[in-house]
This record gives structure tokens, sequence and C-alpha cells, in this order.
């Protein structure tokens, strides 16, 4: 049996794991959420590539033969240096993302030369340049805008009661608006977070009322298959899902309750780990 390692500052690295779950047979998950230390996005380039490196290693320990790093900030700004640190195989975020976006960008009738790429993504990932970088060596245009509300609205849980609701389609459209104006031309949205995924039913009905439809990518699931394609002989399963262990670094009851929303399912019991400062 494989065991893949997943990793992720928080809980947003769990909507990845939600998509390999089907994806990936007979094999073994271990998932760390470095809560203790998040946000990432508030540290030096210098502190997020030595805690990604020390969870990268502590998963290692767990026997991941290979890693995932579910999380645009440490993809962004680390993954280099977890590939130099460690002599396993590493899949970031980034880069499936945007090849899910060149894709689209290939099928749609505005072909490559055509598209834009709007990119919604926390602060620190629309600093880092990451996606930008990668989708203009792609080729294809693109605007990133900085959601900072939407993460803290996610773990709020505001996506169904109505009031809480409105307040969050209310982000969402200000938002929109804003990046539309940079880029009218817009026909590709890419979720550069992985909490966004939750959000995307929400972001479709804005969408549908500024009456500019564009096709989504879900950097998560982009990922997902991406690992998937890069393990031979891993074919999908109809039902059942494969063994998950799961690890955090700071409040279990908190990770408990969020995972279980990012994952769609009950987690099971949590282990607390410290990796130190």
């Amino acid at each position: 049996m494989k065991t893949i390692g997943v990793f992720d500052s928080g809980f947003g690295g769990l909507t990845v794991l939600r998509e390999l779950l089907p994806l990936i047979p007979d094999t073994r998950f271990v998932y760390l959420g470095d809560t203790a230390r998040l946000p990432y996005g508030s540290k030096s380039h210098e502190t997020i590539a030595r805690y990604a490196i020390s969870s990268a290693k502590f998963l290692a320990d767990q026997g991941a033969e290979l890693l995932v790093i579910a999380c645009n900030t440490a993809t962004a700004l680390a993954l280099e240096d977890i590939r130099t640190a460690l002599p396993l195989p590493v899949v970031g975020v980034v880069e499936p993302g945007a090849q899910a976006a060149l894709v689209a960008a290939e099928k749609s009738p505005q072909g490559i030369a055509g598209s834009h790429v709007l990119v919604l993504a926390t602060t620190a990932t629309t600093q880092s340049g990451a996606y930008s970088r990668t989708l203009h060596q792609l080729g294809l245009r693109v605007t990133e805008k900085a959601c900072p509300l939407l993460v803290p609205l996610v773990e709020e849980g505001w996506l169904d009661q109505p009031a809480h609701m409105a307040v969050t389609l209310e982000v969402l459209r200000l938002y929109l608006l804003e990046a539309l104006e940079q880029a009218p031309e817009a026909n590709i949205l890419l979720l550069g977070c992985t909490h966004y995924p939750l959000l995307k039913p929400l972001i479709e009905t804005t969408l549908k009322t500024l009456h500019h439809p564009m096709q989504i990518i879900d950097s998560a699931a982009a990922t997902a298959s991406a690992v998937a394609a890069s393990i031979p002989g891993a074919t999908p399963i109809a039902e059942g899902s494969p063994g998950c262990v799961f690890y955090a670094t700071d409040s279990i009851e908190k990770f408990q309750r969020l995972g279980s929303a990012f994952l769609n399912q009950t987690l099971p019991s949590v282990e607390l780990v410290d990796l130190g400062g």
C-alpha cells in the first residue's frame, strides 16, 4: 500500500485530500495541518520554507512516498526548498491549476491567444506572483486578485445560513467587480486558494448576477488529478476510500469541526503533534 503525505498550514488542504480519495486506490493518506504556525502568509520566505520543510519531513517520517503541498502559500514560496531538502516526489498546487487553465483556454472559443485568466487568491499568494509567472510561461494573460476576507468567511461557516450567505455573496460580488474592472475580458476563473472550492456554488451564483460567465478551475481538483496521473496504475474507484491519518499542530477540536466541512465527511480522531517554533 502506497503512502501519500498531504500538507497544509491549516484546513484548506483537506479539499485536495477530498479530491484525492476517490482517485487513488490502495493508498494510505497522512494529512498534516500546521495549525499552530498559521497563517503562513504573514511570515518571511525563510520562515515559511523552514515551517514547510519541517512539516514535509514529518510526513516523510510517517512513511510518505510522495508529498502533496496542498497549500498555495507554501507552494508559491517553498516548493523548491522542499524538493531540495527531501529525496521524494513533491507536487504543489500552482502548476496543476495553471495547466488546467491552459486546457480550458485551448478548448474555449477565444483560444489561448484570446483567453484571460482571473486568479482569486490570498494576499500572500498574489504577492508571490507564482500564478502570474506560471500562467505567463504557458502563454496566457492573467490578472491576480487578492481576496483576504474569503478565508475567514469560509472558516466561520458563512456559506449556508441566509443572513450569513448574503454577506459572503456581497463580499464575492465586490471582489469580482473590482477584478473585472481590471480584466473585463476574463473568461477563466482560477481558484487559487484551497479554501475556495467551498465557495464555488456562491461564485457561480455571483457570476450569473454579474452577467459574466467564466469557466471555473478548481486547483484542488486539478492537483488531485495531477497526483493520480503521476502514479502508474492509479484508476478511479467507485466506492469506499483508502485509510487516512490526521495530524494537527494545534487545536484538535477546531480541526475536527472545520475539517469535516472541508473534507465533506466526519473526521476520525486527529493526533496532536509538536513541530516546534
